[in-house]
C-alpha cells in the first residue's frame, strides 16, 4: 500500500511512516523542508516535499497520484496562533481532501481531536477556535464521498507506547501516546471495516490490533 502522510515529519507521522515501512508498504511523507527528508529516509519513509498551505490544487492533486490512501496528521501544533491553525488544520485539510478526491485515491484517515478536549475548564479564544476548525475539517470528509475515517485521540504524549489502547465511538476523555496513535493508524489503514467511523482514542487494555478488529467488526 502506497500511502501519503500529510505531517510527515511530525510526532505522529513519523512513528507511522517507519511502522508501514516496517510493515512492508510504501509510506511517503509530504514535508515543508528539504532537509527534514534524511529523518524520514532513516525511518524506511520516501519523502516528498510539498508545502501544503501554499501548495496548488494540481500540486496536491499530483502528489496524490498513485496513492493508495492518504492520512492527514498534520497541524500548527498552536504555534502562530489562530491564522496558522485555520490554513493548516483547516483549510489545508479541506483541500487535501479535495485533491483526494481529484487524483482518485478513495481511502482517507484524518487525525482529528477528542471533542471533549478542554471541556469543564477555561480555555482561549485560541483553543475554541482550534477544536472549531477541527470539527469543520472533520464535516467536510463525512461528506466527501471518500472511504474515510477520522480518529481522535485524547491528549497525546510521548510516553513509550504500551500497545494497548481503548478505541470506539464513545470514551471516557484521557491520554495516549503518539506511538499508540501511529500504532492505531497503521492498522485502520488496513481495516477496511472503519470505513465511514468517527473514532476516540485512549490509553487502555487491549492489544491495538484486537482494538482495531473489534471496531471493524461492530
Amino acid at each position: 500500500m502506497r500511502t501519503v502522510i500529510a505531517g510527515g515529519h511530525g510526532k505522529v507521522g513519523l512513528r507511522l511512516g517507519a511502522l508501514l515501512a516496517q510493515r512492508g508498504d510504501h509510506p511517503v511523507g509530504l514535508v515543508r523542508a528539504a532537509e527534514q527528508g534524511a529523518d524520514l529516509e532513516a525511518a524506511g519513509v520516501e519523502p516528498l516535499v510539498l508545502d501544503l498551505v501554499a501548495a496548488t490544487p494540481q500540486q496536491l492533486a499530483e502528489a496524490l497520484q498513485g496513492a493508495d490512501a492518504v492520512v492527514f496528521s498534520a497541524g500548527a501544533g498552536g504555534r502562530g496562533g489562530p491564522e496558522a491553525t485555520n490554513a493548516v488544520d483547516g483549510e489545508a485539510a479541506v483541500r487535501l481532501v479535495d485533491a483526494a478526491s481529484a487524483a482518485g485515491v478513495r481511502r482517507f484517515v484524518l487525525v482529528s481531536v477528542f471533542m471533549d478536549a478542554g471541556r469543564g475548564a477555561q480555555v482561549s479564544d485560541t483553543f475554541e477556535n482550534y477544536m472549531r476548525v477541527k470539527r469543520a475539517s472533520d464535516v467536510h470528509l463525512a461528506a466527501s464521498g471518500l472511504d474515510w475515517t477520522i480518529l481522535r485521540p485524547g491528549t497525546l504524549t510521548d510516553d513509550p507506547g504500551t500497545g494497548t489502547v481503548d478505541l470506539g465511538p464513545a470514551l471516557a476523555y484521557g491520554d495516549v501516546p503518539r506511538d499508540d496513535v501511529a500504532a492505531v493508524l497503521a492498522e485502520l489503514l488496513h481495516a477496511p471495516g472503519t470505513v465511514h467511523r468517527v473514532l476516540e482514542l485512549t490509553e487502555g487494555g487491549t492489544p491495538v490490533a484486537d482494538a482495531v478488529s473489534a471496531v471493524a467488526r461492530a
